[in-house]
């Protein structure tokens, strides 16, 4: 029997339901549940949600991403920036073309085309936003590292699409060879990246001024999931960043509004049920199998991806002179990789056709790997550095 779309959405979140319980009896985050039986009932596995299914509910992921981004945004408090300091900016910089420049080092060394290499690096930058949230809200993390890690993490995806921007600008005039003036291929990241934040400001200003006219309770949670709607709407039609539009809705919504804290903590209440399903889709999307025809290049990206996030967070950290702990833990907690990575790694496919299918099965295979240890990595991370309690 063929099930509607809401049917498939229910299994989703009852599979999320069991998996919550299951990881919370092996002390795993429950990230790391929802990833793993999202893979189990995905159509690369038992196939009780389908390819077509997956289509259908791809607004979920969508949403996810805007939500998420909202509440990331909120992070950029700026009472909350001066007493922390430069550290996440510094950071934030640092460990993302940490990344870029290990995994393009390297894939040059070992003799890999440069256009192929500066993708590969580009898209090594992104951070998943999701799991580093979600980890955070379970275990309600305290401490220098996770303070320092939320803005990080922010920061993170405007680092990766400015860097991918310009890392895929300069690979597409290597292939044009001189045909397209690097000017015109500059011109859609910057659009993407200044459209983005020109927007999301504009309506965090609206915003403000809806949620000081509106009292209720009721109407102010309305004004916000329509402003996160509107603001994911238009970019998309616009061709801005969705994710940095809804970061800076809510950057400058919570740096304007008074009544903030209002706003924040009926989303927190709402968006557990959507989060579910995004994780649970985001692992029913996985493909394992693709691990085993990845091969060198593979391990090339994984590791090196690794070892740059590692060691561009430790200069930051040490440059902005932040505490030891975060020196010592914060590059670890940026393992896990999902949305973005994977529409950078699309849109890289559609930019340079000849390397599309290879791009897209080393990040799959990536994500596939740092989304299945990377919660796990942070969670443990954050208890060694003494910011989750037992």
């Amino acid at each position: 029997m063929k099930l509607n779309t809401l049917t498939y959405m229910a299994i989703m979140l009852l599979a999320a339901l069991i998996a919550g319980k299951i990881v919370k009896k092996l002390r795993l985050p429950n990230v790391t549940g929802y990833l793993v039986i999202g893979l189990l009932i995905g159509p690369h596995c038992l196939n009780i949600i389908t390819n077509e299914c997956l289509n259908h509910v791809s607004i979920i992921s969508e949403v996810a991403l805007g939500f998420i981004a909202f509440s990331i945004g909120a992070e950029f408090r700026i009472k909350f920036l001066k007493k922390i300091g430069k550290t996440p900016v510094v950071v934030g910089i640092t460990e993302g073309l940490g990344a870029v420049i290990v995994v393009d080092t390297i894939m040059l060394i070992c003799g890999y085309d440069v256009t192929f290499a500066l993708a590969m690096g580009a898209i090594a930058s992104a951070t998943a936003a999701a799991s580093t949230l979600m980890i955070v809200k379970q275990y309600k993390s305290k401490g220098p590292v996770t303070q320092t890690l939320l803005p990080v993490v922010a920061i993170d995806d405007a680092v990766a699409l400015m860097a991918f921007g310009i890392s895929m600008a300069v690979a597409n005039a290597i292939v044009s060879k001189g045909d397209v003036s690097v000017g015109k291929l500059l011109l859609k990241p910057l659009i993407e990246l200044v459209g983005g934040l020109a927007f999301g400001a504009v309506l965090g200003v609206i915003m403000a001024i809806l949620v000081h006219y509106y009292t209720g309770r009721g109407n102010r949670l309305a004004i916000t999931v329509m402003m996160i709607f509107l603001c994911l709407g238009i970019s998309d039609l616009a061709g801005f960043s969705s994710l940095l539009a809804c970061m800076m809705l809510s950057l400058v919504f919570v740096n304007m509004s008074k009544n903030s804290d209002k706003i924040y903590e009926p989303v927190d209440r709402i968006t557990p049920p959507i989060y579910m399903m995004f994780f649970i889709i985001s692992g029913a999307s996985l493909d394992v199998t693709v691990i085993a025809s990845v091969g060198v290049v593979g391990l090339i990206y994984v590791v090196g991806r690794i070892v740059g996030k590692a060691l561009g967070s430790a200069f930051g950290a040490k440059v902005s002179k932040a505490p030891k702990e975060v020196v010592k833990w914060l590059g670890l907690t940026l393992i896990p990789q999902e949305g973005v990575a994977i529409g950078l790694a699309t849109s890289a496919a559609k930019s340079l056709p000849a390397y599309g299918s290879k791009i897209r099965t080393i990040v799959l295979c990536g994500v596939v790997i740092f989304e299945l240890i990377g919660p796990v990595v942070t969670k443990t991370v954050l208890k060694k550095a003494g910011e989750i309690k037992a």
